[in-house]
């Protein structure tokens, strides 16, 4: 079974994120082929990238770089949900991204953003570009919420319109068809054996 992992970028008191974090859950469970797990990074706290090696090397000094590769390298996908700052994507999601680099490596990942009346598309865009430096695959299916606050109940609860829900189903399943068509280049060891290079004789 496949393990999908939704990362939440916010880390501000007061922040929104794990309540959208844990819709894009309950969606996610909806499909039972997934084995879901939610990383909040306000929970897990990465300090600001403090690894003297470049992350390609994997030569990491502190555990909590350790723990977080572990993390990450159990995965084959994600779904990330990501807030709007300044038109761009908070600073604790691209110090997390930037943290490691084969963990990363041709895995699907979909964007689910929220925002003002932008829906959070610029900071979606701007995700994309860092997504595919890392050789992650992201997804055209994507969820964006605007005015996202008129979707918090009183407990807290983030309950988007059936639009979004259906947005939701419609990019896990394309989530999960991607999962599975990028598994051999995650396991070189399943993928399919080159064909004899030897000179057919006639």
């Amino acid at each position: 079974m496949p393990t999908l992992k939704i990362i939440n970028s916010t880390t501000r008191p007061g922040r929104k994120g794990p309540a959208i974090a844990a819709w894009v859950a309950d969606m996610a469970r909806q499909h039972p082929e997934f084995q879901v797990e939610v990383l909040d990074l306000g929970e897990i706290n990465l300090p600001l990238m403090d690894e003297p090696f470049h992350p390609l090397q994997q030569q990491y000094q502190h555990a909590h770089t350790k723990r977080w590769s572990a993390t990450i390298a159990g995965a084959d996908a994600f779904v990330m949900v990501t807030a709007e700052y300044n038109s761009g994507i908070p600073a604790p999601l691209k110090n997390a991204l930037d943290y490691l680099g084969k963990e990363w490596a041709f895995k699907p990942v979909a964007i689910v953003s929220y925002g003002g009346v932008s829906a959070g598309t610029r900071a979606a865009q701007m995700l994309k570009g860092v997504l595919s430096a890392l050789k992650m695959v992201p997804l055209a299916e994507t969820v964006a919420t605007p005015f996202f606050d008129q979707f918090i109940n009183a407990q807290g609860v983030f309950a988007p319109n059936p639009v979004s829900e259906k947005a939701a189903h419609d990019m896990l399943a394309e989530l999960l068809r991607c999962t599975t068509a990028l598994k051999p280049l995650r396991s070189p060891s399943e993928a399919p054996k080159s064909a004899s290079l030897a000179p057919v004789v006639a």
